[in-house]
């Protein structure tokens, strides 16, 4: 049995694959209402975490802050001191290294193997089972689990030992978020400059300067419509996220601060539950 603990956006479409390819699922979230369509078609229930590891072989967690994976594993109903020994918890959800390497210690303590396994994607990707794992822990340990990351992914890289999984997410959640804020920053130029939003966009992703996710994200900001992929609120937990990592390691990340306030600030102003791209909503004076 395979126990799943997270549904939200990315969580959810990841677990329905899973059961799209033959795997029976034990499934918790906060609210209950969000496994609806996953219990439909055929998977288990379980109320807290800790009932999730009685019954599973595998768990893999998608949560959105460390503090939330922490409550799951180790709260007064956390799964981790009921796991069987030998069990794999595998973490897709994007934390911080060292927060990582804490949680395989403590996983380690109890003899529960455990793989970091954070995703590049968001909610298309989900759906479509075209996610990108970027994984920390044993060789062996991911090739045991191999089959259930390719029902929800089309690509699995292994990073190395425990945290380079993390650690290789933050890396590419630096360059979308610095992406999407100098794309939301020169289409906001041009338009005030006097010229056309749509000839903006268009030049733009048509150039060499744009990177290509931000083909996805066209209709975002022409129609001013941030439907969410992935939470502008999220993006500004993971910088701040790589701004602690950046301290810890004695590195300076400027950049990556100043995207941090400026994700912060559209939360601030009410974005934060749309789509990441709603950063050109706080910049634009079209909003």
């Amino acid at each position: 049995m395979i126990g799943f603990i997270g549904l939200g956006i990315m969580g959810s479409r990841m677990a329905e694959n899973l059961i799209d390819s033959g795997y029976e699922l034990i499934v918790h979230n906060r609210s209950k209402e969000k496994a609806a369509r996953l219990l439909q078609k055929g998977a288990k229930w379980a109320d807290s975490p800790k009932e999730v590891a009685k019954q599973s072989d595998v768990i893999l967690t998608m949560l959105a802050t460390p503090r939330a994976v922490e409550a799951v594993a180790l709260g007064e109903h956390g799964f981790l001191p009921h796991f069987p020994k030998g069990s794999i918890w595998v973490d897709c959800s994007t934390v911080d290294p060292a927060f990582t390497r804490k949680m395989a210690e403590e996983s380690a303590k109890r003899g529960i193997r455990f793989l970091d396994a954070p995703v590049a994607g968001s909610k298309i990707p989900a759906e479509k089972g075209e996610l990108v794992f970027f994984v920390g822990g044993r060789k062996e340990d991911l090739e045991e689990i191999l089959p259930l990351l390719n029902a929800m992914g089309k690509a699995i890289h292994h990073q190395g030992e425990n945290g380079k999984g993390t650690s290789m997410k933050l890396v590419v959640n630096l360059m979308l978020a610095e992406s999407m804020a100098a794309f939301a920053e020169a289409v906001t130029l041009g338009e005030a400059l006097g010229l056309d939003k749509e000839t903006v966009v268009n030049t733009l992703l048509n150039g060499p300067t744009t990177a290509p996710f931000l083909n996805g994200k066209k209709e975002h900001i022409l129609r001013n419509y941030f439907a969410t992929e992935f939470p502008l609120e999220h993006m500004q937990k993971d910088l701040q996220l790589m701004a602690q990592s950046a301290y810890e390691n004695n590195v300076s990340l400027p950049l990556a601060n100043a995207a941090k306030e400026l994700y912060g600030l559209a939360k601030q102003y009410g974005w934060g539950q749309q789509d990441f791209s709603a950063i050109y909503g706080l910049l634009s004076t079209k909003k």
